[in-house]
């Protein structure tokens, strides 16, 4: 929140305490307070924009307002009490939507050496025929979104959260749209188009895939954190199955594949994946296609390429190592398999990490024995981490919309008590050591590195 955030909430609640603990010299001393506060208001708005958060502090200021112009004497008996339980009602009702949610999340910083660049790319891929729509016409749309090790004491914009924040549709994943129409002001800590770090000549590149139906905005801690590091990490949007997506021509899609259902999901679930490695295959095509990637082009290292994704994007990322000879390694953050990718071989280094078991439904038999295949035909390495009091959503951004008091109180629903910014740290170290060999990296101990967090299990993969 910002200062005249803060400044607002603080005086109204003031002015509220007074009228409730002094009704009589309330209406002497506080006749000029609802024009204060109204010019308060309509500088809050303007400089700021209107936050949802802020409604009812608006509609107390108009009680105020109307208190100051109508009331000719301090009232009594039952009235006086009404009177102040309803200003009560009415203040905890101003201050009850920040205890929620608050305006613009906090991201944590990245935590590696490097400052963050970022750049967004929407291509349209001529050869694919776009089948979430009933044009015969509309041509795959493909959207990578850049992160990127950016040249020391890089300054500019910060990227915006989230595409189309003002075409937002009614939800976003299990949110409701006008919820986050504020995360325009959320800082990335990523400056949009820096100039890329000069240590090395290219960096290597990870893909990331998100989970099903979640916008790539969704993973921004992690993402940026990973190229502070010194990665390009390449995020995918999967254009009609992420809830929001801005194409090419600059139009704004929500999800329009509707999962069927049980009976049909595991034929539905094949079919997206062989879209979204179709999409991620594409996105590798442009890394020696000249001037594809802008002032990018020529810093991405194409031999040395790694997937990674949540959930979804997990499976994803199994999927395009085992089709793809370009990708030299996989990591599956909390993601079920389907398909054939099951019966693989795969043929280099794999990494599954696995949110709490307790917390989730991961020890339901088909993801179990689906991984345990996956490890008995690997070619390669491979490590399996279980990370006790994380669930399934903690791997994301999701839980930092939300303020403290009603954080805290998440794990009593979702469960996953080690919270988000501790589950986002030790995945991307995990990630970090994991990637170096087949980045061509010097090797790193992720058994050593495992080894630095409590209540994170090893389980055996022969």
């Amino acid at each position: 929140m910002s200062v005249i955030d803060v400044l607002l909430l603080c005086a109204v609640l003031i002015v509220a305490l007074w009228w409730i603990a002094f009704p009589g010299r309330a209406r002497d001393a506080l006749r000029l307070a609802p024009l204060a506060l109204l010019v308060l208001a309509a500088l809050q708005i303007t400089l700021e924009g209107f936050y949802w958060q802020f409604f009812p502090v608006y509609v107390l200021i108009g009680v105020f307002d109307l208190l100051s112009i109508f009331s000719r004497g301090a009232p009594a008996g039952v009235l006086a009490t009404s009177g102040r339980i309803g200003l009560l009602v009415l203040m905890l009702a101003a201050v009850g939507p920040f205890l929620l949610m608050l305006p613009a999340p906090a991201l944590p910083r990245p935590s590696g050496p490097y400052a963050v660049g970022t750049e967004i790319f929407r291509w349209v891929d001529a050869a694919r025929e776009e089948t979430a729509t009933p044009d015969p016409a509309d041509k795959r749309n493909v959207v990578v979104q850049a992160w990127y090790p950016a040249a020391p004491g890089a300054r500019g914009r910060h990227s915006i959260y989230m595409d189309g924040l003002d075409q937002l549709p009614d939800m976003i994943s299990l949110l409701p749209g006008f919820l986050l129409r504020s995360y325009y002001r959320i800082d990335t800590h990523a400056v949009e188009r820096a100039p890329v770090a000069q240590d090395r000549p290219q960096w290597p590149v990870v893909l990331f895939s998100p989970g099903y139906g979640a916008p790539r905005a969704f993973y921004t801690s992690l993402l940026a954190d990973l190229a502070s590091r010194g990665y390009v990490v390449l995020a995918l949007d999967h254009p009609y199955e992420s809830a929001v997506t801005q194409l090419a021509d600059g139009r704004v899609v929500a999800d329009a594949q509707l999962y069927p259902g049980e009976a049909e999901g595991q034929a539905w679930m094949v079919r997206q994946l062989d879209i979204r490695v179709a999409d991620e295959q594409f996105a590798l095509d442009q890394l020696v296609r000249p001037g594809a990637f802008g002032g990018l082009s020529g810093h991405l290292d194409p031999q040395h390429i790694a997937a990674i994704g949540h959930s979804f994007g997990g499976a994803t990322a199994v999927a395009i190592m085992a089709r793809d000879p370009r990708v030299k390694g996989a990591a599956n953050v909390d993601g079920a398999l389907y398909g054939p990718v099951i019966q693989a071989s795969l043929p280099h280094p794999f990494l599954l990490i696995q949110s709490d078991s307790a917390e989730g439904d991961h020890g339901e038999e088909a993801f179990v024995s689906a991984h345990k295949r996956i490890f008995r035909n690997l070619a390669a390495e491979g490590w399996h981490y279980e990370i006790a009091r994380a669930n399934h959503f903690s791997f994301t951004d999701a839980e930092l919309f939300f303020a403290l008091p009603a954080r805290l109180a998440l794990p009593l629903v979702l469960g996953g008590e080690r919270g988000a910014i501790e589950t986002h740290r030790l995945t991307a170290d995990l990630l970090d050591a994991f990637l170096a060999e087949p980045l061509g990296r010097p090797p790193a101990s992720i058994e050593a590195t495992a080894a630095k967090y409590k209540g994170l299990a090893s389980h055996a993969t022969k």
